[in-house]
């Protein structure tokens, strides 16, 4: 069972650019901002992950990267800029400026952020993934979070992914071998009631 106190929602590069490259949204979007909502009225914990760069985070990019050509375009790295409207939290949300919030520049939400720490300073053991995109960040930190032992529960209907077939696969093959899958309406079971 989930304790609020040691939970963290993670709701991972929902931000404006990339909401926008996925279609059908606005049910999706109504999903996790309702998990938001049932997270915080249980007492648990919020953490907002996003991508996006700064101009020398840019130059620093290696050619062998996924991320070079976005070094290599003017108009991709305005696009993708910490300043970016592009690379803010989707409007639909509000952060609280008590949740965890950490920039990445990396795929995974650990590797290039403090994330690690913000959890363990607030007794995080388990985390709710919620992501964009399902083979992306979602995959990414599902792997990084089971080295670090986390407890994790991702919430199939709180991902998407370009290719739904390699959402479904990740979903209902690869991930359960690590994690608990359920979708956002099955997540109100796992709760320790008291």
């Amino acid at each position: 069972m989930l304790d609020p106190n040691r939970t963290a929602l993670l709701v991972m590069d929902y931000q404006e650019g990339i909401v926008g490259q996925l279609p059908g949204t606005g049910p999706l979007l109504d999903r996790v901002a309702g998990v938001v909502d049932d997270v915080r009225g249980r007492g648990g914990h919020v953490g907002w992950v996003r991508v996006a760069f700064e101009d020398t985070e840019f130059d620093a990019i290696p050619e062998t990267s996924m991320f070079a050509p976005i070094a290599a375009s003017a108009d991709l790295r305005a696009a993708m800029h910490a300043d970016a409207p592009g690379t803010q939290i989707h409007p639909k949300f509000a952060p609280h400026a008590d949740d965890v919030q950490v920039r990445k520049i990396r795929v995974g939400a650990f590797s290039t952020t403090d994330l690690a720490a913000q959890l363990e300073k607030r007794g995080i053991t388990t985390l709710v993934l919620a992501g964009l995109s399902t083979s992306g960040v979602v995959l990414s930190t599902v792997r990084e979070a089971m080295d670090r032992d986390y407890r994790i529960v991702v919430l199939r209907d709180a991902c998407g992914d370009r290719d739904q077939a390699t959402h479904d696969f990740l979903t209902g093959t690869v991930f359960p071998r690590t994690a608990t899958v359920v979708d956002v309406a099955g997540l109100g079971d796992l709760w320790d009631v008291q």
